[in-house]
């Protein structure tokens, strides 16, 4: 058992895999309670819902503008995850104004907030939410209700900012959507997998006062 050197309440993971789950071995070492953590957050969306729709999306902070103090805290990543779920829970409740039957969705996610070069952090987010509820983000352009401009108006709420001006800041990495089945465990793998680079131990910053991991607690 090897412990992080600038946390020691941190375990390094080396292997392969995690509990039979394979994961970006050129990325790691990884933390092994982030890995715990992201295979559980993915469970418990599955054991809720036979079908899973889950993304990846990073968030950035602009360059040359002035932001608020806790736009570098724990307290922006917080700021987005209530107001997209603020968003998702008024478009469930439109779509029951239509159809009594609508599928609603609880929002699970898992974030990694990381420093990049010049010592500005970002976030990593895997998001899960019910695949009979939403199947996918919609095209990225603004002004269209779909996941994606809520993503962004999330973003932009988190950091004071016009949707203008926070939408380049909202980035869909490639591949960057996968529909989970409760019964297909290679399609879990896929997701486990892509997901595990949140986990990694490289660019986390400990002893600032600030969580570099965090996701939903069930």
């Amino acid at each position: 058992m090897i412990r992080h050197p600038d946390n020691t309440n941190l375990i390094l993971h080396s292997d392969s895999s995690f509990q039979n789950w394979p994961v970006q071995e050129d990325k790691g070492p990884f933390i092994q309670q982030y890995l715990n953590r992201l295979q559980q957050t993915m469970q418990c969306a599955l054991a809720q819902y036979p079908r899973v729709f889950a993304f990846r999306v990073d968030l950035r902070l602009p360059v040359g503008t002035q932001l608020p103090e806790y736009a570098y805290t724990n307290q922006v990543i917080e700021r987005f995850i209530e107001s997209f779920k603020a968003k998702i829970k008024h478009n469930r409740n439109m779509a029951r104004q239509s159809n009594p039957y609508a599928h609603d969705s609880k929002v699970r996610y898992v974030w990694a907030r990381e420093l990049g070069q010049h010592g500005k952090p970002h976030h990593h987010l895997a998001i899960l939410l019910n695949y009979d509820a939403f199947a996918s983000l919609g095209k990225f352009a603004l002004g269209r209700d779909n996941i994606f401009n809520r993503l962004v108006a999330a973003w932009a709420s988190a950091l004071g900012l016009s949707i203008e001006a926070a939408s380049g800041l909202v980035e869909i990495p490639s591949n960057h959507y996968y529909h989970l089945h409760r019964d297909d465990l290679a399609g879990q793998a896929v997701f486990f997998h892509r997901t595990s680079y949140l986990c990694k131990a490289a660019t986390k910053v400990y002893g600032d006062g600030q969580h570099s991991f965090g996701c939903s607690r069930d």
